[in-house]
């Protein structure tokens, strides 16, 4: 069993996107994100029926853990990351108390940490998140029930950007459909695209470890004939068209694939891009508009932003 570093970092909403890129940019695996305003924006919302408040949650603090293997480079990648985080209040950003805490962990006890607070999670009109060890029943034959174990893999259902990714392909996918996921995590919008009825889907993500917990939950949810996650880097070296390309990563990562996603989407398919922070909203939009998109569609939750673009010779 290998040991992992956790660097766990307290901060502010406004600068979980920074301290996440800062993160993805080290090489980490298996980055978390931890905002409790969730709660209190959601907390009057049915979805959040079967999610246990953690006690003494200090609503004012948001946390960014990321994961690096415990191994030679450790020593510089975690020196870069504190002293990157420590730069941004030099660029105005605010990052609260900025606490920077370093723990081994086994890959054991980080799966087990998961289990206190994840519970099945209604997401969108149908969509039901359940975790490989949580009993569920059904409510209505409707219901899309996806199991997961995230393992070390960044993808629960339970934050914005995820939710507001699983309501839009609810409403997007069509029998039938092709989907890449650049970023796949967990596998967890791969497995809802195939569920929903797509006939092909492509996970993709960097982290070989994220490659791994995918196809294991691809499995679990009797999805490995038409669902399939590798490893890749972003877009690079894609050879088939997709009617939609999902992205929910971070604003940088998805102006980056704004050049590519032209050349993999079928003619009158979608590029849903998400993990974009409020802030960063008209820079993303100035970069899909730049390679070719209109926006069609945005949605909102909490301080997130998740767009609908196609392309611009396309209209929906």
């Amino acid at each position: 069993m290998s040991n992992w570093v956790e660097i766990k970092v307290k901060t502010t909403t406004e600068a979980i996107e920074a301290v996440s890129n800062i993160f993805y940019e080290a090489g980490v695996a298996g980055v978390v994100i931890e905002d409790p305003k969730i709660y209190l924006r959601q907390k009057d919302q049915s979805e959040w029926d079967y999610l246990d408040i953690p006690e003494g949650l200090d609503f004012e603090v948001a946390q960014v853990t990321g994961y690096l293997p415990e191994d030679s480079s450790l020593a510089e990648r975690t020196q870069v990351i504190k002293e990157r985080i420590n730069q941004l209040p030099n660029y105005g950003l605010d990052i609260g108390k900025g606490e920077i805490a370093v723990t081994t962990i086994s890959e054991d006890n980080w799966g087990e940490a998961w289990k206190k607070y994840y519970k099945p999670t209604h997401i969108g009109k149908n969509i039901v998140i359940k975790p490989s060890w949580e009993e569920y029943k059904p409510k209505t034959n409707e219901e899309v029930v996806i199991e997961l174990d995230p393992g070390m893999a960044f993808g629960t259902g339970t934050h914005e950007t995820t939710m507001l990714c699983l309501e839009i392909l609810e409403e997007y996918i069509k029998t039938g459909y092709t989907v890449i996921d650049v970023g796949c995590g967990s596998g967890i919008l791969s497995i809802a695209c195939g569920k929903l009825g797509a006939k092909k889907v492509l996970a993709i993500d960097k982290d070989e470890n994220a490659v791994k917990v995918a196809n294991e939950n691809i499995k679990r949810n009797n999805l490995d004939k038409c669902v399939k996650a590798i490893k890749g880097d972003k877009l690079q070296g894609i050879d088939f068209k997709a009617d939609i390309i999902v992205a929910n990563i971070i604003a940088d990562v998805v102006i980056d694939i704004t050049k590519d996603a032209g050349f993999c989407l079928k003619e009158g398919g979608f590029f849903i891009s998400s993990g974009i922070i409020k802030d960063r909203k008209l820079s993303v939009i100035e970069a899909l508009e730049k390679n070719g998109f209109d926006v069609i569609q945005q949605f909102e939750k909490g301080e997130w932003v998740a767009l609908v673009s196609a392309q611009a010779s396309i209209s929906r």
